[in-house]
Protein backbone atom coordinates (compact mmCIF):
# COMPACT_ATOMS: atom_id res chain seq x y z
CA UNK A 1 0.00 0.00 0.00
CA UNK A 2 1.54 3.75 -1.06
CA UNK A 3 2.17 5.35 1.67
CA UNK A 4 -0.02 8.22 0.77
CA UNK A 5 -2.93 5.91 0.61
CA UNK A 6 -2.26 4.95 4.46
CA UNK A 7 -5.06 6.94 6.78
CA UNK A 8 -4.49 6.62 10.50
CA UNK A 9 -7.67 8.48 11.17
CA UNK A 10 -9.76 6.28 14.25
CA UNK A 11 -13.29 8.22 13.49
CA UNK A 12 -14.97 5.86 16.26
CA UNK A 13 -12.25 6.40 18.90
CA UNK A 14 -14.96 7.43 21.43
CA UNK A 15 -16.53 4.70 20.81
CA UNK A 16 -13.66 2.50 21.24
CA UNK A 17 -12.23 4.07 24.53
CA UNK A 18 -16.07 3.61 25.89
CA UNK A 19 -16.28 -0.24 24.40
CA UNK A 20 -12.24 -0.71 26.48
CA UNK A 21 -10.84 -0.95 22.89
CA UNK A 22 -7.28 0.56 21.64
CA UNK A 23 -8.15 3.74 19.85
CA UNK A 24 -6.51 3.01 16.38
CA UNK A 25 -8.18 2.09 12.86
CA UNK A 26 -7.54 -1.01 11.39
CA UNK A 27 -3.91 -1.17 10.14
CA UNK A 28 -2.54 -3.21 7.08
CA UNK A 29 -0.03 -5.21 9.34
CA UNK A 30 2.31 -7.87 8.04
CA UNK A 31 0.95 -10.58 10.44
CA UNK A 32 4.26 -12.84 10.48
CA UNK A 33 6.75 -9.67 11.89
CA UNK A 34 3.59 -8.54 14.28
CA UNK A 35 3.31 -11.85 15.71
CA UNK A 36 7.03 -12.17 16.40
CA UNK A 37 7.17 -8.75 18.22
CA UNK A 38 4.09 -9.89 20.23
CA UNK A 39 5.53 -13.23 21.31
CA UNK A 40 8.84 -11.33 22.11
CA UNK A 41 7.15 -8.60 24.32
CA UNK A 42 4.92 -11.56 25.66
CA UNK A 43 7.50 -13.35 27.07
CA UNK A 44 10.02 -10.56 29.14
CA UNK A 45 9.34 -10.92 32.57
CA UNK A 46 7.76 -7.79 34.47
CA UNK A 47 10.36 -6.72 37.33
CA UNK A 48 8.89 -5.16 39.77
CA UNK A 49 5.45 -7.62 40.23
CA UNK A 50 6.27 -9.97 42.93
CA UNK A 51 6.90 -13.60 41.14
CA UNK A 52 8.63 -11.74 37.98
CA UNK A 53 5.45 -12.74 35.66
CA UNK A 54 5.72 -12.38 31.59
CA UNK A 55 3.99 -9.41 30.17
CA UNK A 56 1.52 -12.66 28.29
CA UNK A 57 0.52 -13.25 31.62
CA UNK A 58 -0.21 -9.67 32.86
CA UNK A 59 0.26 -7.13 30.18
CA UNK A 60 -2.29 -5.63 28.41
CA UNK A 61 -3.98 -5.86 24.84
CA UNK A 62 -3.38 -2.15 24.46
CA UNK A 63 0.17 -2.78 24.89
CA UNK A 64 0.21 -5.80 22.32
CA UNK A 65 -1.78 -3.80 20.26
CA UNK A 66 0.79 -0.28 20.06
CA UNK A 67 3.64 -3.57 19.68
CA UNK A 68 1.51 -4.68 16.33
CA UNK A 69 1.32 -1.45 15.16
CA UNK A 70 4.87 -0.36 15.51
CA UNK A 71 6.66 -3.99 14.30
CA UNK A 72 4.04 -5.44 12.05
CA UNK A 73 3.11 -2.11 10.01
CA UNK A 74 6.00 -3.23 7.51
CA UNK A 75 6.38 -3.78 4.33
CA UNK A 76 9.40 -5.46 2.04
CA UNK A 77 10.34 -3.76 -1.59
CA UNK A 78 12.99 -4.08 -3.69
CA UNK A 79 16.21 -2.28 -2.68
CA UNK A 80 16.85 0.88 -5.01
CA UNK A 81 20.51 1.20 -3.43
CA UNK A 82 21.52 -2.64 -3.47
CA UNK A 83 19.95 -4.40 -6.53
CA UNK A 84 19.00 -7.72 -5.91
CA UNK A 85 17.80 -6.84 -2.26
CA UNK A 86 14.95 -6.25 -0.65
CA UNK A 87 14.59 -3.24 2.45
CA UNK A 88 11.87 -2.60 4.77
CA UNK A 89 9.95 0.08 4.41
CA UNK A 90 7.96 0.87 8.18
CA UNK A 91 4.62 2.12 7.22
CA UNK A 92 4.14 3.51 10.73
CA UNK A 93 6.91 5.75 11.28
CA UNK A 94 6.23 7.37 14.48
CA UNK A 95 3.70 6.46 17.66
CA UNK A 96 2.15 8.76 19.61
CA UNK A 97 0.90 7.62 22.97
CA UNK A 98 -1.03 9.76 25.33
CA UNK A 99 -1.53 7.56 28.73
CA UNK A 100 -2.32 8.62 32.56
CA UNK A 101 0.10 7.49 35.07
CA UNK A 102 0.56 4.59 36.64
CA UNK A 103 -0.32 2.32 33.38
CA UNK A 104 3.57 1.00 33.03
CA UNK A 105 4.61 4.11 30.94
CA UNK A 106 7.94 3.29 31.63
CA UNK A 107 8.36 -0.32 32.41
CA UNK A 108 6.48 -0.63 28.82
CA UNK A 109 8.95 1.81 27.43
CA UNK A 110 12.15 -0.36 28.62
CA UNK A 111 10.12 -3.49 26.88
CA UNK A 112 9.74 -1.58 23.69
CA UNK A 113 13.50 -0.60 23.28
CA UNK A 114 14.43 -4.20 23.98
CA UNK A 115 11.67 -5.95 21.68
CA UNK A 116 13.08 -3.09 19.14
CA UNK A 117 16.60 -4.34 19.69
CA UNK A 118 16.07 -8.28 19.25
CA UNK A 119 13.17 -7.30 15.96
CA UNK A 120 16.62 -5.07 14.57
CA UNK A 121 18.07 -6.33 11.48
CA UNK A 122 20.62 -4.37 11.01
CA UNK A 123 23.79 -4.45 12.83
CA UNK A 124 25.99 -1.49 14.51
CA UNK A 125 22.75 0.38 14.30
CA UNK A 126 21.92 2.82 17.98
CA UNK A 127 18.47 3.17 19.57
CA UNK A 128 17.50 5.67 22.73
CA UNK A 129 15.45 5.55 25.50
CA UNK A 130 14.82 9.08 26.31
CA UNK A 131 13.82 9.98 30.00
CA UNK A 132 12.62 13.82 30.70
CA UNK A 133 15.20 13.46 33.81
CA UNK A 134 17.87 11.39 35.14
CA UNK A 135 15.58 9.75 37.74
CA UNK A 136 13.35 8.74 35.40
CA UNK A 137 15.93 7.39 32.91
CA UNK A 138 17.50 5.27 35.63
CA UNK A 139 14.23 3.64 36.33
CA UNK A 140 14.23 2.98 32.53
CA UNK A 141 17.31 1.55 32.02
CA UNK A 142 16.93 -0.42 35.62
CA UNK A 143 13.85 -2.17 34.09
CA UNK A 144 15.49 -3.25 31.05
CA UNK A 145 18.21 -4.52 32.85
CA UNK A 146 16.05 -6.67 35.47
CA UNK A 147 14.33 -7.91 32.46
CA UNK A 148 17.27 -9.10 30.83
CA UNK A 149 18.44 -10.67 34.10
CA UNK A 150 15.32 -12.54 34.83
CA UNK A 151 15.55 -14.57 31.15
CA UNK A 152 18.73 -16.83 30.98
CA UNK A 153 18.53 -16.53 26.68
CA UNK A 154 18.10 -12.27 26.84
CA UNK A 155 21.07 -12.85 29.39
CA UNK A 156 23.16 -14.78 26.39
CA UNK A 157 22.04 -12.14 24.39
CA UNK A 158 22.54 -8.71 25.75
CA UNK A 159 25.88 -7.55 27.58
CA UNK A 160 24.46 -4.79 30.24
CA UNK A 161 27.16 -1.52 30.64
CA UNK A 162 26.14 -0.38 33.59
CA UNK A 163 28.41 3.06 33.84
CA UNK A 164 27.11 3.95 30.57
CA UNK A 165 23.33 2.92 30.85
CA UNK A 166 23.88 1.05 27.57
CA UNK A 167 22.95 -2.09 26.43
CA UNK A 168 24.29 -4.03 23.72
CA UNK A 169 23.36 -6.71 21.56
CA UNK A 170 25.83 -9.74 20.82
CA UNK A 171 23.82 -11.85 18.83
CA UNK A 172 24.92 -13.48 15.48
CA UNK A 173 22.84 -13.19 12.67
CA UNK A 174 22.89 -16.80 11.34
CA UNK A 175 22.55 -16.34 7.77
CA UNK A 176 25.49 -13.60 7.96
CA UNK A 177 27.48 -14.91 10.39
CA UNK A 178 27.38 -11.00 11.44
CA UNK A 179 27.60 -10.08 14.78
CA UNK A 180 24.37 -7.28 15.39
CA UNK A 181 26.75 -4.91 17.78
CA UNK A 182 23.18 -3.07 17.93
CA UNK A 183 23.21 -0.38 20.69
CA UNK A 184 20.44 0.64 23.21
CA UNK A 185 21.34 3.59 25.18
CA UNK A 186 19.23 5.15 27.84
CA UNK A 187 19.94 8.88 28.81
CA UNK A 188 18.04 11.80 30.31
CA UNK A 189 16.79 14.41 28.22
CA UNK A 190 19.27 17.17 27.37
CA UNK A 191 20.54 19.04 24.35
CA UNK A 192 23.49 16.72 23.39
CA UNK A 193 20.99 13.46 23.89
CA UNK A 194 21.74 12.58 20.20
CA UNK A 195 25.20 14.19 19.62
CA UNK A 196 27.37 11.20 17.83
CA UNK A 197 24.44 8.98 16.33
CA UNK A 198 21.61 9.25 14.65
CA UNK A 199 18.94 6.73 16.33
CA UNK A 200 17.72 3.84 14.23
CA UNK A 201 14.66 3.90 17.10
CA UNK A 202 13.88 6.41 19.59
CA UNK A 203 11.48 6.12 22.77
CA UNK A 204 10.75 9.16 24.48
CA UNK A 205 9.01 9.37 27.79
CA UNK A 206 7.04 11.99 29.18
CA UNK A 207 6.95 14.57 26.32
CA UNK A 208 5.12 16.79 28.43
CA UNK A 209 8.11 17.51 30.93
CA UNK A 210 10.56 17.45 28.30
CA UNK A 211 9.06 20.75 26.78
CA UNK A 212 9.24 22.86 29.47
CA UNK A 213 13.18 22.82 28.35
CA UNK A 214 13.92 25.50 25.98
CA UNK A 215 15.49 23.21 23.57
CA UNK A 216 13.29 20.86 23.29
CA UNK A 217 11.97 21.85 19.88
CA UNK A 218 15.63 21.82 18.75
CA UNK A 219 16.19 18.18 20.26
CA UNK A 220 13.20 16.19 18.89
CA UNK A 221 13.82 18.02 15.84
CA UNK A 222 17.24 16.48 15.49
CA UNK A 223 15.56 13.26 16.05
CA UNK A 224 13.47 13.34 13.36
CA UNK A 225 15.78 14.83 11.22
CA UNK A 226 18.05 12.19 11.32
CA UNK A 227 15.68 9.61 11.05
CA UNK A 228 13.93 10.67 7.83
CA UNK A 229 16.16 8.66 5.58
CA UNK A 230 16.10 5.32 7.24
CA UNK A 231 13.12 3.39 5.74
CA UNK A 232 13.43 1.56 8.64
CA UNK A 233 13.53 4.04 11.85
CA UNK A 234 10.91 4.11 14.47
CA UNK A 235 9.80 7.05 16.64
CA UNK A 236 7.66 5.96 19.88
CA UNK A 237 6.73 9.37 22.48
CA UNK A 238 4.84 7.69 25.41
CA UNK A 239 3.51 10.88 27.47
CA UNK A 240 0.76 11.98 29.82
CA UNK A 241 -1.19 15.15 30.05
CA UNK A 242 0.73 18.34 31.01
CA UNK A 243 0.76 19.81 34.63
CA UNK A 244 -0.19 22.94 33.34
CA UNK A 245 -1.79 24.40 30.06
CA UNK A 246 0.20 22.86 27.52
CA UNK A 247 2.66 24.79 25.37
CA UNK A 248 5.63 24.35 22.96
CA UNK A 249 6.29 21.19 21.57
CA UNK A 250 4.53 19.09 23.44
CA UNK A 251 1.48 21.62 22.44
CA UNK A 252 2.93 20.99 18.96
CA UNK A 253 2.84 17.03 18.83
CA UNK A 254 0.01 16.30 20.91
CA UNK A 255 -2.21 18.64 18.50
CA UNK A 256 -0.84 17.07 15.72
CA UNK A 257 -1.75 13.75 16.80
CA UNK A 258 -5.23 14.97 17.67
CA UNK A 259 -5.70 16.55 14.09
CA UNK A 260 -4.49 12.96 12.34
CA UNK A 261 -7.01 10.65 14.65
CA UNK A 262 -9.64 12.83 13.50
CA UNK A 263 -8.89 12.64 9.39
CA UNK A 264 -7.79 16.22 9.78
CA UNK A 265 -4.43 15.47 8.59
CA UNK A 266 -3.86 12.71 6.09
CA UNK A 267 -0.96 13.38 3.11
CA UNK A 268 2.55 11.60 3.89
CA UNK A 269 1.51 11.53 7.62
CA UNK A 270 3.08 8.79 9.33
CA UNK A 271 2.38 9.32 12.86
CA UNK A 272 -0.23 7.00 14.49
CA UNK A 273 -2.07 8.30 17.31
CA UNK A 274 -3.12 6.33 20.65
CA UNK A 275 -4.43 8.95 22.47
CA UNK A 276 -6.35 7.86 25.68
CA UNK A 277 -8.23 11.22 26.47
CA UNK A 278 -12.39 11.72 27.26
CA UNK A 279 -13.96 14.04 24.37
CA UNK A 280 -14.10 17.41 24.74
CA UNK A 281 -17.11 17.74 26.06
CA UNK A 282 -16.75 15.58 28.86
CA UNK A 283 -13.87 17.67 30.00
CA UNK A 284 -15.20 20.92 30.03
CA UNK A 285 -18.70 20.33 29.81
CA UNK A 286 -20.74 21.81 32.91
CA UNK A 287 -21.59 18.90 34.42
CA UNK A 288 -17.27 17.70 34.37
CA UNK A 289 -18.27 13.87 33.65
CA UNK A 290 -14.85 13.09 34.19
CA UNK A 291 -15.66 13.03 37.69
CA UNK A 292 -17.43 10.45 37.55
CA UNK A 293 -15.39 7.45 38.36
CA UNK A 294 -17.48 5.22 36.73
CA UNK A 295 -16.28 6.66 32.83
CA UNK A 296 -12.37 6.43 34.08
CA UNK A 297 -11.88 2.99 32.79
CA UNK A 298 -12.23 4.82 28.75
CA UNK A 299 -8.73 6.39 29.73
CA UNK A 300 -7.30 3.88 32.29
CA UNK A 301 -6.07 0.67 29.43
CA UNK A 302 -3.95 -0.75 32.53
CA UNK A 303 -6.93 -0.78 34.87
CA UNK A 304 -6.84 -3.92 36.82
CA UNK A 305 -3.49 -4.54 36.60
CA UNK A 306 -0.68 -1.54 37.96
CA UNK A 307 -3.96 0.75 38.93
CA UNK A 308 -7.63 0.14 40.54
CA UNK A 309 -10.60 2.88 40.76
CA UNK A 310 -10.63 2.17 44.25
CA UNK A 311 -7.26 3.37 44.61
CA UNK A 312 -7.39 5.87 42.51
CA UNK A 313 -10.70 7.21 44.40
CA UNK A 314 -8.70 7.59 47.03
CA UNK A 315 -6.32 9.36 45.85
CA UNK A 316 -8.76 11.89 43.71
CA UNK A 317 -10.63 12.63 46.86
CA UNK A 318 -7.53 13.75 49.13
CA UNK A 319 -6.47 16.09 46.51
CA UNK A 320 -9.94 17.36 45.40
CA UNK A 321 -10.24 18.30 49.21
CA UNK A 322 -7.22 20.32 48.94
CA UNK A 323 -8.66 23.00 46.59
CA UNK A 324 -9.10 23.43 42.77
CA UNK A 325 -5.57 23.36 42.04
CA UNK A 326 -4.82 20.44 43.38
CA UNK A 327 -7.62 18.33 42.14
CA UNK A 328 -6.63 19.84 38.37
CA UNK A 329 -3.06 18.58 38.87
CA UNK A 330 -4.36 15.19 39.82
CA UNK A 331 -6.86 15.27 36.85
CA UNK A 332 -4.53 16.05 34.46
CA UNK A 333 -1.94 13.32 35.66
CA UNK A 334 -4.22 10.67 36.30
CA UNK A 335 -7.13 10.88 33.77
CA UNK A 336 -5.31 13.17 30.82
CA UNK A 337 -7.48 16.14 32.03
CA UNK A 338 -6.21 18.96 29.90
CA UNK A 339 -5.77 21.80 31.92
CA UNK A 340 -7.15 24.77 31.02
CA UNK A 341 -8.96 28.04 32.59
CA UNK A 342 -9.95 28.77 35.76
CA UNK A 343 -9.00 25.43 37.52
CA UNK A 344 -6.88 27.45 40.03
CA UNK A 345 -7.95 28.06 43.68
CA UNK A 346 -6.40 31.34 43.99
CA UNK A 347 -7.07 32.12 40.30
CA UNK A 348 -8.87 35.23 38.83
CA UNK A 349 -12.71 34.66 38.48
CA UNK A 350 -12.96 35.65 35.12
CA UNK A 351 -10.98 32.57 34.00
CA UNK A 352 -13.89 30.71 34.72
CA UNK A 353 -15.75 32.58 32.37
CA UNK A 354 -13.42 33.43 29.97
CA UNK A 355 -13.12 31.12 26.46
CA UNK A 356 -16.96 31.51 26.53
CA UNK A 357 -17.32 34.97 25.82
CA UNK A 358 -14.96 34.62 22.68
CA UNK A 359 -16.02 36.37 19.83
CA UNK A 360 -13.19 34.53 16.85
CA UNK A 361 -12.51 37.16 14.18
CA UNK A 362 -13.16 40.29 16.21
CA UNK A 363 -10.62 42.46 14.58
CA UNK A 364 -9.24 46.41 15.00
CA UNK A 365 -11.70 47.32 12.04
CA UNK A 366 -14.76 45.47 13.12
CA UNK A 367 -14.30 47.19 16.88
CA UNK A 368 -14.15 50.40 14.76
CA UNK A 369 -17.33 49.76 12.65
CA UNK A 370 -19.32 49.26 15.24
CA UNK A 371 -18.36 50.64 18.43
CA UNK A 372 -19.56 54.23 19.79
CA UNK A 373 -16.41 54.64 21.62
CA UNK A 374 -12.85 52.27 21.88
CA UNK A 375 -10.42 53.19 25.07
CA UNK A 376 -6.93 51.83 25.05
CA UNK A 377 -5.36 50.42 28.02
CA UNK A 378 -1.00 50.26 28.69
CA UNK A 379 1.08 48.11 29.94
CA UNK A 380 4.51 47.82 30.21
CA UNK A 381 7.67 46.62 31.73
CA UNK A 382 11.42 46.38 31.16
CA UNK A 383 13.83 44.21 28.71
CA UNK A 384 12.63 40.89 30.34
CA UNK A 385 8.76 41.62 30.09
CA UNK A 386 6.16 42.16 28.32
CA UNK A 387 4.43 44.86 26.82
CA UNK A 388 0.70 45.04 26.20
CA UNK A 389 -1.74 47.38 24.42
CA UNK A 390 -5.76 46.37 24.90
CA UNK A 391 -8.18 47.75 23.39
CA UNK A 392 -11.86 47.61 24.85
CA UNK A 393 -14.78 49.06 22.77
CA UNK A 394 -18.08 49.39 23.53
CA UNK A 395 -21.04 48.52 20.98
CA UNK A 396 -23.16 51.35 19.54
CA UNK A 397 -26.47 49.53 19.79
CA UNK A 398 -26.15 46.70 22.50
CA UNK A 399 -23.53 48.31 24.79
CA UNK A 400 -21.59 45.42 25.13
CA UNK A 401 -17.88 45.62 25.50
CA UNK A 402 -15.42 44.44 22.57
CA UNK A 403 -11.64 43.20 23.74
CA UNK A 404 -8.79 42.70 22.01
CA UNK A 405 -4.76 42.81 22.95
CA UNK A 406 -1.43 42.60 21.20
CA UNK A 407 2.35 41.92 23.26
CA UNK A 408 5.62 42.87 22.49
CA UNK A 409 9.35 41.08 23.65
CA UNK A 410 12.59 41.38 23.74
CA UNK A 411 15.09 38.52 23.39
CA UNK A 412 16.11 39.23 26.81
CA UNK A 413 12.88 37.70 28.09
CA UNK A 414 13.46 34.22 26.21
CA UNK A 415 16.98 34.02 27.90
CA UNK A 416 15.72 35.33 31.24
CA UNK A 417 12.60 33.22 31.49
CA UNK A 418 13.24 30.27 29.68
CA UNK A 419 10.39 28.17 31.24
CA UNK A 420 7.76 30.02 29.34
CA UNK A 421 10.44 30.09 26.13
CA UNK A 422 8.71 27.44 23.98
CA UNK A 423 5.07 29.34 25.09
CA UNK A 424 6.37 32.74 23.40
CA UNK A 425 7.16 31.14 20.80
CA UNK A 426 3.85 29.91 20.08
CA UNK A 427 2.22 33.08 20.94
CA UNK A 428 4.82 34.95 18.13
CA UNK A 429 3.48 31.61 15.33
CA UNK A 430 -0.12 32.44 16.04
CA UNK A 431 0.72 36.52 15.56
CA UNK A 432 -0.55 37.50 19.20
CA UNK A 433 3.22 38.65 20.18
CA UNK A 434 6.01 40.38 18.39
CA UNK A 435 9.29 40.08 18.69
CA UNK A 436 11.41 43.31 19.06
CA UNK A 437 14.59 43.80 17.35
CA UNK A 438 15.21 47.53 18.43
CA UNK A 439 14.38 49.60 21.95
CA UNK A 440 11.54 51.43 20.75
CA UNK A 441 9.55 49.36 18.41
CA UNK A 442 6.49 48.34 20.53
CA UNK A 443 6.25 51.43 21.23
CA UNK A 444 6.08 53.02 17.68
CA UNK A 445 3.90 50.46 16.80
CA UNK A 446 1.43 50.63 19.95
CA UNK A 447 1.28 54.34 18.26
CA UNK A 448 0.24 52.99 14.72
CA UNK A 449 -2.84 51.29 16.35
CA UNK A 450 -3.52 53.67 18.68
CA UNK A 451 -3.41 56.59 15.91
CA UNK A 452 -6.08 54.19 13.89
CA UNK A 453 -8.16 54.46 16.62
CA UNK A 454 -8.16 57.87 16.89
CA UNK A 455 -8.86 59.12 13.29
CA UNK A 456 -11.53 57.28 13.21
CA UNK A 457 -13.28 59.48 15.79
CA UNK A 458 -13.59 56.39 18.35
CA UNK A 459 -11.26 57.53 21.11
CA UNK A 460 -12.67 60.49 23.68
CA UNK A 461 -11.33 63.98 23.98
CA UNK A 462 -9.53 63.34 27.05
CA UNK A 463 -8.74 60.18 29.04
CA UNK A 464 -8.80 58.04 26.22
CA UNK A 465 -5.65 55.82 26.57
CA UNK A 466 -4.87 54.16 30.26
CA UNK A 467 -0.90 53.97 31.65
CA UNK A 468 -0.37 52.10 35.00
CA UNK A 469 1.00 54.92 37.26
CA UNK A 470 3.56 52.78 38.51
CA UNK A 471 5.73 53.65 35.63
CA UNK A 472 5.74 50.79 33.64
CA UNK A 473 4.08 52.44 31.17
CA UNK A 474 5.84 55.76 31.04
CA UNK A 475 8.75 55.23 29.14
CA UNK A 476 6.03 55.17 25.87
CA UNK A 477 4.54 58.91 26.55
CA UNK A 478 6.89 60.34 24.77
CA UNK A 479 7.22 58.07 21.66
CA UNK A 480 3.23 58.18 21.64
CA UNK A 481 3.15 62.19 21.88
CA UNK A 482 6.04 62.34 19.19
CA UNK A 483 3.29 59.65 16.79
CA UNK A 484 0.51 62.42 17.10
CA UNK A 485 -0.93 60.88 20.06
CA UNK A 486 -2.58 64.35 21.78
CA UNK A 487 -1.98 64.22 25.93
CA UNK A 488 -4.68 65.27 26.94
CA UNK A 489 -5.52 61.82 25.29
CA UNK A 490 -3.57 59.82 28.04
CA UNK A 491 -4.36 58.96 31.28
CA UNK A 492 -2.76 57.76 34.69
CA UNK A 493 -4.56 54.49 35.79
CA UNK A 494 -3.58 53.39 39.25
CA UNK A 495 -2.89 49.78 40.21
CA UNK A 496 -3.30 47.47 42.87
CA UNK A 497 -6.60 48.24 45.12
CA UNK A 498 -7.21 50.74 42.80
CA UNK A 499 -8.16 48.23 40.07
CA UNK A 500 -10.64 46.20 41.74
CA UNK A 501 -13.55 47.99 39.90
CA UNK A 502 -12.07 45.87 36.88
CA UNK A 503 -10.89 42.84 38.61
CA UNK A 504 -14.32 42.32 39.72
CA UNK A 505 -17.25 43.93 36.73
CA UNK A 506 -15.01 42.04 34.00
CA UNK A 507 -15.86 38.59 35.38
CA UNK A 508 -19.75 39.35 36.00
CA UNK A 509 -19.70 41.41 31.89
CA UNK A 510 -18.50 37.73 30.93
CA UNK A 511 -20.51 36.00 32.66
CA UNK A 512 -23.77 37.40 31.10
CA UNK A 513 -21.88 37.85 27.75
CA UNK A 514 -21.77 41.71 27.78
CA UNK A 515 -18.05 41.64 27.34
CA UNK A 516 -17.00 39.46 24.70
CA UNK A 517 -13.09 39.45 22.99
CA UNK A 518 -11.46 37.98 20.16
CA UNK A 519 -10.43 34.43 21.52
CA UNK A 520 -6.90 34.76 21.33
CA UNK A 521 -4.12 32.59 23.07
CA UNK A 522 -2.10 34.91 24.65
CA UNK A 523 -5.52 36.10 26.78
CA UNK A 524 -6.31 32.58 26.78
CA UNK A 525 -2.52 32.15 28.68
CA UNK A 526 -2.62 34.95 30.87
CA UNK A 527 -6.38 34.79 32.52
CA UNK A 528 -5.12 30.83 33.56
CA UNK A 529 -2.29 32.72 34.74
CA UNK A 530 -3.68 35.31 36.60
CA UNK A 531 -3.96 34.75 40.43
CA UNK A 532 -5.92 36.80 42.87
CA UNK A 533 -4.57 38.44 46.42
CA UNK A 534 -6.10 39.69 49.41
CA UNK A 535 -5.06 43.09 50.64
CA UNK A 536 -6.93 43.76 53.22
CA UNK A 537 -10.89 43.86 52.31
CA UNK A 538 -9.93 43.79 48.53
CA UNK A 539 -8.97 41.44 46.00
CA UNK A 540 -6.17 42.14 43.63
CA UNK A 541 -4.17 40.38 40.79
CA UNK A 542 -0.98 41.27 40.82
CA UNK A 543 2.22 40.18 38.19
CA UNK A 544 4.04 39.34 41.46
CA UNK A 545 1.28 36.87 42.76
CA UNK A 546 1.39 35.77 38.56
CA UNK A 547 5.60 34.77 39.32
CA UNK A 548 7.03 33.57 36.39
CA UNK A 549 3.98 33.02 34.36
CA UNK A 550 2.69 36.51 32.13
CA UNK A 551 -0.21 38.11 32.50
CA UNK A 552 0.70 41.78 30.97
CA UNK A 553 -1.71 41.85 28.43
CA UNK A 554 -4.64 41.21 31.03
CA UNK A 555 -3.75 44.24 33.06
CA UNK A 556 -3.81 46.05 30.07
CA UNK A 557 -7.41 45.60 30.11
CA UNK A 558 -7.97 45.95 33.70
CA UNK A 559 -6.33 49.72 32.36
CA UNK A 560 -8.54 50.30 29.51
CA UNK A 561 -11.50 48.32 31.48
CA UNK A 562 -11.37 51.52 34.26
CA UNK A 563 -11.29 54.23 31.59
CA UNK A 564 -14.75 52.61 30.31
CA UNK A 565 -15.83 52.33 33.62
CA UNK A 566 -16.55 56.13 33.70
CA UNK A 567 -18.71 55.98 30.52
CA UNK A 568 -16.64 57.87 28.22
CA UNK A 569 -18.18 59.51 24.97
CA UNK A 570 -16.01 59.54 21.61
CA UNK A 571 -14.97 62.83 19.88
CA UNK A 572 -17.02 61.53 16.23
CA UNK A 573 -19.78 59.71 18.36
CA UNK A 574 -22.15 62.17 16.24
CA UNK A 575 -20.57 60.56 13.09
CA UNK A 576 -20.80 57.28 13.95
CA UNK A 577 -23.79 56.67 16.60
CA UNK A 578 -25.89 54.40 13.74
CA UNK A 579 -23.56 52.36 13.02
CA UNK A 580 -23.40 48.46 14.33
CA UNK A 581 -22.65 46.13 12.22
CA UNK A 582 -21.76 43.06 14.49
CA UNK A 583 -24.18 41.54 16.57
CA UNK A 584 -23.48 40.22 20.15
Amino acid sequence: MPLDAMSFACPDWQDKLARGETPIPDLPLDEIEAGIAVDLFDKLRVPDIPGQPTFGEVGGEWMRDIVRAAFGSVRFEDDPDRPGEQRMVRLVGEIFNLVPKKNGKTTNAAALGLVAMMMNRRPNVDGVIIGPTQEVAEKCFAQACAMIEADDYLSRRFKIVTHRSMIIDNHVDPETGVRMNAKLKIKSFDPKVVTGSIPAFAILDELHVMAESHYADRVIGQIRGGMITNSESLLIIITTQSERPPQGVFKAELNYARDVRDGKLTDGVRMLPILYEFPIAMQSGEDKAWRDPKNWPMVLPNLGRSITIDRLLDLYKQDRDKGPESEARWASQHLNIEIGLGMMADGWTGALHWEAAAMPGLTIDTMIECCDVIVGGIDGGGLDDLAALALLGRHAKTKAWLGLVHAWAFPEVFERRKSIASKLHDLIECGDLTLCDLVGQDAEEMAEILLKVHHAGRFPDKAAIGLDSWGGSLVFVDTLVAAGIDEELLSMVGQGYKQQPAVQTIPRKLKEKTMRHAGQPIMTWCVANAKTELRGSNYVVTKQAAGAAKIDPLMALFNAAMLMLGNPVAKGLSVYRERGALVV
